[in-house]
């Protein structure tokens, strides 16, 4: 069986445009004076896709706005360090992801478990989503995810859900583009086998 196409309502709304970086808003950010209007402008914008990168990870509503809040936080308490050499977006990601598999570190070892039993917490995550809609196959597909290994699994997500490009994806993860179409190319085997079984 293939990876379906989009299904379910668990899929972000990144593939829509977010509206474009300009030298305006960074120029604001890096103002005194402007800077935290500027950043709550970034919070509008930046939210929701940031929240579906990060739910897409951690599977658990709560523990996701937890992510995106420290992922803002982080992202407020450098943005002198900002030079706007990488998109602003890139930067943001970059800082979701980070945040993301630090807080499945922090879980692993909150709850004593090994990185080979994460794979069963986070379908018990999914199993327990109050927000689930019922739909079998984006359940199966959810499951199957979470059966990748972190880095496997972002390279899928923003790959499958966000339809980043490789480029994209490149300057996000520090990874080269070569490495990412093998990652993504072997996420796509083992979900394709987990769909069948």
């Amino acid at each position: 069986m293939e990876v379906p196409k989009k299904i379910g309502n668990f899929e972000s709304d990144m593939s829509r445009e977010i509206p474009k970086e300009d030298r305006y808003l960074i120029e604001r950010l890096r103002q005194p004076e402007s800077c935290r209007d500027a950043f709550n402008e970034v919070i509008r914008c930046y939210s929701e896709p940031l929240y579906w990168q990060i739910r897409r990870m951690v599977e658990n509503h709560d523990d996701a706005a937890d992510v995106l809040q420290n992922t803002f936080l982080k992202a407020w308490q450098s943005i002198e360090n900002f030079r706007g050499d990488a998109k602003l977006s890139t930067w943001l990601y970059k800082i979701a992801a980070n945040e993301s598999i630090s807080h499945l570190s922090r879980e692993r070892k909150r709850l004593n478990i090994s990185i080979d039993e994460e794979e069963s917490y986070l379908i018990d995550l999914i199993e327990a989503d109050e927000w689930t809609d019922g739909d079998e196959i984006a359940l199966k597909l959810r499951k199957a995810v979470a059966s990748l290994p972190e880095k496997q699994r972002l390279v899928f997500n923003m790959k499958y859900y966000d339809e980043m490009k490789y480029e994209r994806m490149s300057e996000i993860l520090g990874t080269s583009v070569g490495a990412l179409k093998a990652s993504y190319h072997l996420a796509v085997k083992k979900i394709e086998k987990a769909l069948t079984e």
